[in-house]
């Protein structure tokens, strides 16, 4: 299969090299972690003096490596003196003890380690622990909607547009086209079911699958949504179960820690402060979001917008929160460094209600950090009110807020 290079991954990495961190690619399974190893080896394959260890636990080939005292035994036989040698383990959270072993060999003299995992609490909790935060974490996400049509080949527009919205960006896609439709919703199911075997039930060591499945389908249901577990716990009484809020909670945090579910807290803008109640959950895939929910877009369409806008969002390096407002809530808080926007996002404007609605929560901030409506709809690329700039979603996802 050739390797396309996701340019903003691979900077993002090279500009890791040497600095005596190690590098930690974090995110679902199947959203391209080992291809942005194996990209990595073909970019620096041929530079002088390199030596390449590429240990990946979902090959067979690697089945042996069970403890960290093997993974040594590996290495040392592996590594080369004089030379510049690069540690690479896909997967690593299958081999046990694995950060005793990725700690000493940080220490040693032109050494580089890159490893990938999917569980978001293991890494971060073990890592902390062991290396004093010398770690830099990349989150990757599946394909924006640029990739997508660079993986697919496909020429930029509504099409491609609906395509993105309908399957997400998963790219094992690229291996099985999209012109079968069932044999897209299949691979996208296998990925799916990967994800929630061996990153939530095995790991957690779940039985109780029901409510798992009755979770997932409510999340993906109401994505967008503020969610009170509360809420949740008195949803299921009413139909009958019995489900305590620290059961949910317990839940939530399994499918976040396996990157399928990500959070935006809530920002009350007045008070400039973080609230402890309540947040906004969405998928980390599009695709996976609608196989959960079944059917057609056309009835959750503002979600699946929504969902989009936000994960673009994360991928332009923006932390992000909901906006509380005394009188209504502005969707995404985005910061980075001293930058602050306000974004929201709409299926469509098209009407003077739902103008009104979209663009006044906006003019009800009182300060003068950007504020941008993003929306699909049609014949809008980029457009003002009062200072208040309505983007297209393609021209969003193309060129951000440019």
């Amino acid at each position: 299969m050739q390797l396309i290079t996701r340019q903003h991954y691979a900077d993002k990495v090279d500009a890791w090299i040497g600095k005596g961190q190690i590098i930690v690619l974090t995110g679902q399974r199947r959203v391209g972690k080992s291809f942005i190893l194996k990209d990595f080896v073909e970019r620096h394959k041929n530079e002088p003096q390199t030596n390449f260890i590429y240990i990946n636990k979902e090959r067979k080939t690697f089945d042996a490596i069970k403890t960290h005292e093997q993974l040594n035994v590996y290495i040392d036989e592996h590594i080369m003196e004089d030379a510049h040698n690069f540690i690479l383990i896909d997967e690593v959270q299958e081999i046990e003890g694995w950060e005793k072993s990725v700690r000493n060999y940080r220490l040693e003299d032109d050494t580089d380690i890159i490893i990938t995992g999917s569980n978001s609490k293991m890494l971060s909790s073990e890592l902390s622990t062991l290396i004093g935060g010398r770690y830099q974490e990349i989150y990757i996400q599946s394909l924006s909607y640029q990739e997508f049509i660079l993986f697919h080949g496909l020429e930029e527009g509504d099409d491609a547009l609906l395509k993105y919205i309908n399957y997400g960006g998963l790219p094992g896609l690229k291996q099985i086209g999209l012109d079968d439709e069932e044999l897209v919703w299949d691979y996208i199911k296998g990925v799916y079911h990967t994800v929630v075997l061996k990153d939530i039930v095995e790991r957690n060591s779940i039985r109780n699958m029901a409510l798992l499945n009755t979770l997932l389908r409510y999340f993906a249901d109401t994505t967008g949504k503020l969610c009170s577990l509360n809420n949740i716990s008195k949803l299921m009484k009413s139909q009958g179960q019995d489900v305590a809020v620290k059961s949910i909670s317990s839940y939530l945090s399994y499918l976040k820690d396996a990157y399928l579910l990500s959070t935006a807290d809530r920002y009350d803008i007045h008070g400039k402060k973080l609230l402890e109640s309540n947040e906004k959950l969405y998928f980390g895939d599009i695709g996976i979001r609608n196989l959960i929910a079944g059917g057609e877009r056309e009835g959750d369409i503002e979600k699946i917008v929504e969902n989009i806008v936000f994960q673009q969002l994360l991928r332009m390096g923006y932390t992000v929160n909901v906006g509380q407002l005394r009188a209504g809530e502005v969707d995404f808080v985005c910061t980075k460094s001293n930058e602050r926007i306000y974004v929201q996002a709409a299926y469509l404007i098209a009407s003077k209600e739902t103008e009104n609605r979209e663009f006044g929560s906006l003019e009800n901030i009182q300060d003068n950090y950007p504020k941008y409506v993003i929306s699909m709809t049609p014949f809008v690329r980029r457009s003002d009110r009062q200072g208040i700039i309505h983007l297209g979603l393609r021209e969003f996802l193309k060129h951000g807020f440019h």
